[in-house]
C-alpha cells in the first residue's frame, strides 16, 4: 500500500519566557522562506542564535520519523508530555516544524481539543457546512452526508443552535461526527473521546473500524485508552520525552509502554500524599521476593508506609491492570482496615492474591494513596509489573481474561453391556 504520510526527523521546539516582537525585517524573512517552501527561519532554533534570545528551550519532538499507509489505523501512545498532541498539530498544519519534513497525500479531517474547527457564534448546521467548504466539498456533497452527521451525533433537536450554548459532549459527538462523515482521506482524533459518555466512545471506535476497513481512509488514533488501542488499532508508535521508542505490533508496544511506565514510578523509591510516606512496594511468593509469580501458588502485594502524624480516612489500595491496558479490578485495604484515623507510626498493608486467578502475561499494579475525599486518587504514582506463569507445562491454550475460578468434577460410571 502506497503512504499517504512520510514523516522525516521531526522536531519541534517551543521557546520558554520572553520572545521578542516582530519586525518587518523578520516578516520579509518569513515570506521568502515560504515562496521558496523553506521552512520558517524563525522557528529555526540553533547554536548561533541560542545565546540572543531570552528563555529556556523545550523540544516537545525531536528527531522523529515514521510513515503510514493508505487504509492503516496508527495508534499513537505514550505519556503525558511525549508529543502526542503535538505531532497531530503538526500532520493537521496548526503548527509549523522547527526541523524535518511532513509529506501528507490528501484532505486532513482532525478532532483535536474540545472546540478546534468550530465557530461558536455559528449554529451546528452552519459549522457542519463551514468545515466541509474547508476540506473543499461541494454544498451537494455535504448535503448527501448531513443527515447522517446528525443522526450519529444525536443533537437534532439542537443542530440550528448556536455550539457555544453545546455541552462539552454535544460539541464533541458533533465534531467526531462531522471529521468522520466528510469526505477526508486521513482522520486525526487525539484524546478528545474521553469527554463522551461510554456508549458514545463505543460508537466512535465501531465508526473509526469502519472508516479504515470499509471507506479506506487511514486514522491516526491518540489515546490513554490501551483497550481502545488494542481493539482498533494493528500497528502503534511509542513516542517518549518527543522521542519515537518505535512502531510495531500495537500489543507489543501497550506492553513496552505500560512496562516503560512502572520502571520509570517504580524507580522513585518514595511517594508522599499528606502524612503518608510510601517507603517501599513489592510482591512475596512463597517467602520470596519476586516479579515472576507462579499461577498455581497464591502470592502477595506488600506496601509498606509510614504516617508522620495522626490522619483520617486513609484510601490505600490499587489497580490491577493487564498488558493490554485494562483494569482488572481496584482493591483498598479499608475492607478490612476501615477509614478511621491512622495513629503516627510504621505501618504495611499486605493484599493476597489466590492461586490460579491470572492468566500468564504481564500485570500491571498502579497503587492508589490518598486522604478520602480530600486528594485525589492519581493511581500510577507509583507502580510495579510482573509475570505470572505456571511451573506446570501444558501445550493447552487457556483464554480469557482471567483463568477459571471453578473446580471440575469427573464421574466414570460403569454401562451395561
Amino acid at each position: 500500500m502506497p503512504s499517504v504520510i512520510s514523516v522525516e526527523h521531526l522536531s519541534k521546539a517551543y521557546r520558554l519566557g520572553q520572545i521578542g516582537t516582530g519586525t518587518f525585517a523578520n516578516d520579509l524573512k518569513v515570506w521568502w522562506a515560504k515562496v521558496r517552501g523553506k521552512p520558517n527561519p524563525l522557528l529555526k532554533i540553533g547554536q548561533e542564535d541560542h545565546g540572543n534570545r531570552d528563555g529556556e528551550i523545550i523540544w516537545a519532538l525531536k528527531d522523529v520519523s515514521f510513515t503510514v499507509e493508505q487504509g492503516e489505523v496508527l495508534g499513537v501512545i505514550g505519556r503525558n508530555g511525549a508529543g502526542k498532541s503535538t505531532l497531530l498539530k503538526i500532520l493537521s498544519r496548526i503548527t509549523a516544524p522547527t526541523e524535518g519534513v511532513v509529506r501528507v497525500k490528501g484532505r486532513i479531517a482532525s478532532l483535536l481539543e474540545v472546540g478546534t474547527g468550530f465557530h461558536p457564534e455559528l449554529t451546528g448546521r452552519e459549522n457542519i457546512y463551514l468545515n466541509g467548504a474547508i476540506l473543499g466539498m461541494s454544498r451537494k456533497e455535504i448535503d448527501r452526508k448531513f443527515d447522517e452527521i446528525v443522526a450519529f451525533a444525536e443533537i437534532e433537536p439542537f443542530i440550528d443552535t448556536p455550539v457555544k450554548r453545546y455541552s462539552s459532549g454535544m460539541y464533541v459527538r458533533l465534531a467526531f461526527a462531522v471529521a468522520a462523515h466528510l469526505d477526508a482521506e486521513i482522520l486525526l482524533v487525539d484524546e478528545v473521546l474521553a469527554v463522551g459518555d461510554a456508549a458514545f466512545q463505543k460508537k466512535c471506535l465501531g465508526k473509526m473500524g469502519d472508516v479504515a476497513s470499509q471507506e479506506g481512509r487511514t486514522v491516526l488514533f491518540v489515546s490513554h485508552n490501551m483497550a481502545a488501542v488494542q481493539q482498533l488499532t494493528l500497528k502503534s508508535i511509542l513516542l517518549y520525552q518527543g522521542r519515537l521508542v518505535d512502531k510495531s505490533v500495537s500489543s507489543d508496544m501497550i506492553r513496552k509502554y505500560l512496562s516503560s511506565m512502572s520502571l520509570q514510578n517504580s524507580s522513585e523509591n518514595r511517594l508522599t500524599v499528606g502524612s503518608i510516606t510510601i517507603k517501599e512496594i513489592y510482591l512475596i511468593q512463597d517467602d520470596v521476593r519476586t516479579n515472576s509469580i507462579d499461577l498455581n501458588s497464591s502470592f502477595k502485594f506488600c506496601i509498606n508506609y509510614h504516617v508522620a502524624f495522626p490522619t483520617k480516612n486513609i484510601l490505600l489500595g490499587f489497580d490491577l491492570i493487564s498488558d493490554t491496558g485494562i483494569t482488572l479490578f481496584r482493591a483498598y485495604d479499608l475492607d478490612v482496615f476501615p477509614l478511621n484515623e491512622y495513629r503516627y507510626g510504621e505501618y504495611e498493608s499486605v493484599f493476597v492474591m489466590p492461586p490460579k486467578i491470572l492468566q500468564k502475561g504481564t500485570y500491571h499494579i498502579n497503587l492508589i494513596v490518598a486522604v478520602h475525599r480530600e486528594t485525589r486518587l492519581n493511581p500510577g504514582k507509583l507502580s510495579l509489573s510482573f509475570n505470572v506463569d505456571s511451573l506446570r507445562q501444558s501445550d493447552v491454550d487457556y483464554i480469557g481474561i482471567i483463568a477459571s475460578p471453578g473446580n471440575w468434577e469427573v464421574t466414570h460410571k460403569l454401562c451395561a453391556e
